[in-house]
């Protein structure tokens, strides 16, 4: 193998510039691609390829080696002054083992492990094997191959959505980070023991997963955490006022056992939660530390861009003497709630007497709707820091319970909300900020009268990449070109990806123009390459 000093030996330091890498054309030259058929056939040829290679055997090895590289340099010898047939060979040879040095790697479809069950025959297979596919959000993740059912209510996420519930997990960070929330990881395995000193380990009932080990000690696996965290803060002892408050979260796997799972990522046994545990040191301090909390996670649902309402809401088992909860309407959700028109009241209807048809606010009508929830937020009090003696010190070195607030985020559960809510029935939306890529893009289909209006989507990738770094990543190049650019449209809508750009006619105009589809907008637009690079640096990428 060459090293790169060796392979540029030879070789005017232009050469860099022109991307002579494969059959690939100088960025600058692509007119006299287009137009001069004696540069497409001469330097980039196959047959010059596989000639500059040495690629041929037997007597003629030397000669058709020769012809490879003159053939080569004629379309190179008044660009690149000085170039000798040898320097050229063996730059040649090393790009097209390691690629040009320049140039970042282009992000291909066809190299992404994504099962695309986008075509009839595999969805209905798949309807055979999951849950009845009872909502817009389980139907358009299964297939578009996002998920793949495992067993009742488990599912495998694919790559393309742990993408985006990792950048949603980077909106959730800022957020907690924003408000003095500190990170940690708690065990999934719950001891039952602390269970029963909370007394929950027989009020959850058979919600709880519970396993012994050999030594017949009983656990749970973790559909929250009060006990635990509790557990935890109680055993340091030497917590000081000044260390107060104390916002500590996660972000794990939880496991409910629910009898019936349904709708997809909206009601497993198994999803991911943020789940955030505040100390304070009196009251008045606890109940700023909630509607702080509140804020951010309004803050949070804001960025996505889809509608929410905080509803007043019920303890339930966790318990408490203040709880909200964060619901996106839909008509699929499951809760019920009221919702005043003439003010800012909102509750579950689980809070309010069921006849009750005025808000007891302002005494104006109530409309009832539902809602997903995906958020709850919950004022605790002493209840668990009593129990298990959390307490701090003091400027008196006195110890004094601390004051507890819980608060949960679902986020597998906010990734399926969004798409009930802002995809079609037949394609995915994403809120732009989470979506697992921003672009794809499309180039002609092999063997298309457009076909050579490939090598300026592989341009317009480049550049792109170039210009707009924070991109790179983030774009995917649809290089399935034995399929045509209708069906990969089709795929295109169906995972989700804001833009998508299409190597159509027009990238023969002069200057070229491509179609760029805006797919949460439904607008369609004709961009030149500097227009796209201009339209994707304004987009927000995670």
């Amino acid at each position: 193998m060459l090293s790169r000093r060796k392979a540029s030996s030879g070789i005017s330091p232009a050469l860099s510039r022109f991307g002579l890498w494969g059959h690939h054309v100088p960025r600058h030259c692509l007119s006299d691609w287009r137009a001069g058929p004696s540069l497409r056939e001469a330097p980039f040829g196959a047959c010059a390829h596989r000639k500059a290679l040495g690629g041929e055997t037997g007597s003629d090895r030397g000669s058709s080696m020769a012809l490879g590289m003159k053939w080569l340099l004629r379309g190179w010898k008044e660009l690149l002054p000085g170039l000798t047939a040898r320097g050229l060979q063996q730059q040649y040879r090393y790009r097209c083992h390691h690629g040009p040095p320049h140039r970042a790697k282009r992000l291909v479809l066809s190299q992404l492990f994504q099962p695309l069950n986008l075509r009839e025959d595999s969805v209905v297979g798949l309807e055979s094997k999951s849950d009845d596919l009872t909502c817009k959000s389980q139907r358009l993740m299964i297939q578009a191959g996002l998920i793949y059912p495992s067993s009742p209510g488990c599912y495998y996420y694919m790559p393309y959505t742990v993408r985006a519930m990792e950048k949603l997990v980077k909106v959730i960070d800022q957020e907690m980070q924003a408000i003095g929330g500190q990170k940690l990881n708690m065990p999934s395995l719950s001891s039952a023991e602390l269970w029963r000193t909370s007394g929950r380990w027989d009020l959850m009932g058979k919600e709880l997963f519970r396993l012994a080990d050999r030594h017949s000690k009983e656990y749970c696996l973790g559909p929250t955490h009060e006990e635990t965290i509790a557990d935890l803060i109680a055993s340091q002892g030497n917590l000081s006022y000044k260390q107060l408050p104390l916002l500590l979260y996660q972000i794990t796997r939880k496991f409910r056992d629910e009898p019936k799972p349904r709708f997809g990522l909206l009601r497993s046994r198994e999803f991911y939660m943020k789940d955030m545990y505040t100390f304070d040191t009196c009251e008045e301090a606890a109940r700023q530390t909630y509607s702080l909390v509140c804020e951010a996670y309004c803050n949070v649902f804001n960025s996505l861009g889809f509608r929410f309402v905080k509803v007043q809401a019920d303890t339930g088992s966790i318990g408490g003497s203040m709880s909200h909860e964060f619901q996106v309407p839909a008509g699929i959700g499951e809760d019920r709630l009221v919702i005043c028109s003439n003010c800012s009241f909102s509750a579950n209807v689980e809070t309010i007497n069921p006849d009750q048809t005025d808000c007891p606010v302002c005494k104006g009508k109530l409309a009832e709707t539902k809602g997903i929830e995906v958020g709850h937020t919950f004022y605790l009090g002493t209840k668990y820091s009593s129990v298990f003696n959390v307490t701090f010190h003091t400027a008196q070195n006195k110890p004094v319970l601390a004051e507890m607030g819980c608060y949960g985020l679902g986020i597998t559960r906010i990734l399926a909300a969004s798409l009930e809510v802002l995809s079609t029935e037949d394609s995915i939306h994403w809120p732009t900020l989470i979506a697992p890529y921003q672009v794809c893009l499309i180039p002609p289909k092999k063997g298309s009268r457009e076909e050579m209006g490939a090598a300026l989507m592989d341009n317009l990738y480049d550049s792109m990449i170039e210009a707009v770094p924070q991109i790179k990543g983030d774009a995917v190049l649809d290089d399935r070109t034995h399929l045509t650019i209708g069906k990969r449209l089709k795929d295109a809508n169906r995972l989700g990806y804001p833009y998508v750009v299409i190597a159509g006619k027009k990238v023969f105009d002069d200057p070229p123009e491509f179609e760029v589809w805006n797919q949460n907008t439904g607008e369609i637009m004709f961009l030149t390459k500097e227009g796209i690079i201009e339209l994707l640096s304004k987009v927000q990428v995670l």
